[in-house]
């Protein structure tokens, strides 16, 4: 005769079921190309750890590399229930020549990523309307452009990301061969290296007071 064991069986089968890895539902989409990179970036920014963000290659982006951006419908949500997108060019040009954009050093990666995480660190802080005033002043204003990328900067550098948004822009400015236009648009509507270390200066010593 086989006896049953209720008391032993029932334990057997809670550590069955706890020996499974405990996996936590992430709210980030990230292509295996650039999970790395994208994590880290990430990880520099805690307030975005519950927000919904996806990175998705594109084909083509006007005028850009990458661009953040809030999902059309979630605009019209509150601000714990958006989600946005991070859309990143499939290739770039350098010097004539055709490279995809995932094959850039991952320094240079993590920079631009941390850059457009700065931009939804802005679109966090705004309201619904507020975005939509945002956007159309974005693709009417050149000024407006300046003041919305060189804000961008300003949140990756306070989170601590200089050293990547600094080799980032040393990749553009002086070593990745891209068109003369390209570069004279970062000059214009970004921080300059000697404003970034500026800026870092000045989150240091409020931190030391």
């Amino acid at each position: 005769m086989i006896t049953f064991n209720f008391s032993k069986n029932l334990n057997l089968l809670i550590l069955f079921i706890f020996s499974f890895p405990m996996v936590a539902p992430t709210q980030h989409t990230i292509p295996p190309e650039i999970t790395n990179e994208a994590k880290i970036a990430l990880s520099h920014y805690p307030e975005l750890t519950d927000v919904v963000i996806e990175f998705k290659f594109k084909k083509n982006i006007k005028k850009s590399t990458m661009q953040a951006q809030p999902s059309f419908w979630s605009v019209f949500k509150s601000k714990k229930n958006r989600s946005y997108k991070i859309l990143i060019s499939e290739r770039i040009i350098i010097a004539d020549s055709v490279y995809f954009t995932k094959d850039i050093p991952s320094e240079i990666m993590i920079g631009w990523l941390g850059h457009e995480l700065g931009h939804v660190m802005d679109y966090q802080q705004r309201s619904g309307f507020n975005l939509i005033g945002f956007g159309f002043k974005y693709i009417t204003s050149k000024n407006y452009i300046r003041e919305a990328e060189r804000r961008a900067d300003s949140y990756a550098v306070n989170h601590g990301m200089e050293t990547y948004i600094l080799a980032t822009k040393e990749f553009i400015l002086k070593k990745a061969g891209l068109t003369q236009k390209y570069v004279d648009r970062i000059k214009n509507y970004y921080l300059s290296p000697e404003e970034i270390m500026l800026l870092v200066e000045e989150r240091d010593a409020a931190l030391n007071k």
